[in-house]
């Protein structure tokens, strides 16, 4: 475990490095309340090296993100066929759900936990990569903090617009 926040007038990256030690039987459970902490303090980079916690988390964001996007793009997709074909809700009607469940399961499971506010880092940048103290880890896991505030509020606009449309077209279909 390593904890590095550099003066904030340098403009570096502050960082975090849950190193891969296993010194007692709770070791996971140590990398995971290291992981914590880390997500609480809002680091600009979390620098996971043991593999099981690194794909865990790795695969989590990656779920949380297509939970997202399904969302985003199943209402705008309602959205667009609502405007299209405004007489025939058939096809604004399934997309309109599609968002609606990606959209509640999103902020049931992921809204509220601090890991949905990094990303898994594919650096190609030199500059961001050398900052890093890398030199002694294997193949860690890199997750790199992206507030997602504006992403959350337009992602649960598009869910509530396209609701609203397919509501409004189905009661006037049925008027």
């Amino acid at each position: 475990m390593m904890y590095n926040t550099e003066d904030s007038s340098k403009k570096g990256p502050t960082h975090y490095i849950i190193r891969e030690v296993y010194d007692n039987s709770n070791a996971h459970q140590h990398f995971e309340a290291e992981l914590d902490k880390a997500l609480e303090a809002k680091v600009n980079f979390i620098v996971i090296e043991p593999p099981r916690l690194g794909d865990e988390t790795g695969r989590w964001i990656t779920v949380g993100n297509c939970l997202h996007k399904t969302a985003v793009v199943s209402g705008l997709a309602s959205l667009v066929s609502s405007l299209l074909w405004h007489e025939r809700p058939v096809i604004a009607g399934p997309m309109c759900a599609v968002s609606l469940f990606c959209t509640g399961l999103y902020t049931v499971s992921w809204n509220t936990d601090p890991c949905c506010q990094y990303q898994v880092l594919v650096e190609n940048d030199e500059e961001v990569l050398n900052k890093l103290p890398l030199a002694d880890i294997s193949s860690p896991v890199i997750l790199s903090y992206s507030p997602n505030t504006k992403v959350k509020y337009l992602h649960r606009s598009v869910t509530l617009l396209s609701a609203a449309f397919c509501a409004w077209q189905i009661w006037r279909s049925y008027k």
